[in-house]
């Protein structure tokens, strides 16, 4: 199994981002501790060469990073097959005990990424850098969580053996699985509708008053990354059933396949997108008081919002037609 085309790319890939991301860090570390924009020296003039190519491959390191986490998922679900009870993604993470850690560290290393990445821009606005420190700490912050993720990863793909036998996603997301997600479907629907329904159009108008006024980011990242969570947790408690037009069926995965037009990537994405830009837009909102930084990064967060809420109205599109044009009606539940 090791030899599947998904498997060797993410073993390898994820591989190349941890040497990527020690060696950057290792860079970083001596870029925080000697660096000194206002010095004419040799050693910072090479510093600050180092810190252009540190820049260029954690660039790539977390482009593949952000790519990885639906390669992984599509991955798993190529696999599903091979394993007796699995009819998707939700199975084949289940077959041992690194399936779904590795996937919430994908998430959120995710959002990490993205948010360096964010204010790596920025910072290279600037003609002095002064996020350089700031950008390599979170840097370190970031290595650790990448470098787990990493070998979790490794060690879910290099235990996986054929003909395992595995839990289905009806009975996974179901209400007597015993999860946290079993707790989570058995609250009323109401519950999550109304909490979706009401973060979405919150969280929009947020961002327009950050895209309009230029004030207010920090709330919105907050409100977009509460926003996030509750998009998921409504894409399985409701949004989900209406795509399937199966009352009982809340499966996160299935939606990935030919037979739903794969409209969970067009999902996932949106999401993804909408958090990441949103929390990106208050990230940066503390830096405005500095000088070089002043003029660049009211803009920047305008450009932010503006891509968040698009994200945002993308994914209520998918959904609200999923719910509109659906066969399924609730009315009988």
């Amino acid at each position: 199994m090791m030899f599947h085309p998904g498997v060797l790319a993410l073993l390898l890939g994820s591989g190349l981002t941890s040497l990527l991301l020690c060696y950057s860090a290792y860079q970083g570390g001596r870029i925080i501790r000697d660096w000194d924009i206002g010095s004419g020296s040799e050693s910072q003039l090479e510093l600050e060469r180092r810190t252009y190519l540190v820049s260029t491959a954690m660039t790539y390191a977390l482009g593949f990073q952000l790519l990885s986490l639906f390669l992984f998922i599509y991955t798993a679900d190529t696999l599903s097959p091979l394993f007796v009870g699995a009819m998707c993604a939700a199975g084949s993470l289940n077959v041992n005990g690194f399936g779904y850690p590795t996937l919430i560290f994908k998430i959120v290393n995710c959002l990490l990424a993205g948010l360096w990445l964010i204010i790596n821009t920025t910072d290279n606005r600037a003609h002095d850098y002064p996020l350089i420190r700031i950008k390599y700490w979170l840097l370190l912050f970031i290595a650790p969580f990448l470098i787990v993720e990493t070998i979790t990863q490794g060690a879910y793909l290099l235990s996986l053996k054929p003909n395992i036998i595995t839990s289905c996603c009806a009975v996974l997301f179901s209400t007597d699985s015993g999860t946290v997600m079993s707790d989570l479907l058995a609250l009323p629907r109401s519950l999550s509708q109304t909490a979706f329904f009401a973060s979405a159009p919150l969280t929009m108008a947020l961002g327009l008053y950050v895209y309009l006024k230029a004030k207010g980011a920090i709330v919105f990242a907050v409100a977009s990354l509460f926003h996030f969570v509750i998009s998921i947790v409504a894409l399985i408690s409701f949004i989900s059933i209406y795509i399937y037009e199966l009352p009982t069926h809340h499966c996160p995965f299935c939606i990935l396949h030919q037979e739903y037009g794969y409209v969970g990537y067009f999902m996932y994405i949106a999401m993804l997108v909408s958090a990441i830009f949103g929390t990106g837009a208050g990230v940066i909102h503390p830096f405005r008081s500095i000088a070089s930084l002043g003029a660049v990064i009211p803009p920047v967060q305008k450009r932010l919002a503006l891509i968040s809420i698009i994200s945002t109205v993308g994914f209520l599109a998918i959904a609200g037609s999923a719910i509109l044009f659906s066969n399924l009606s609730m009315a009988a539940y």
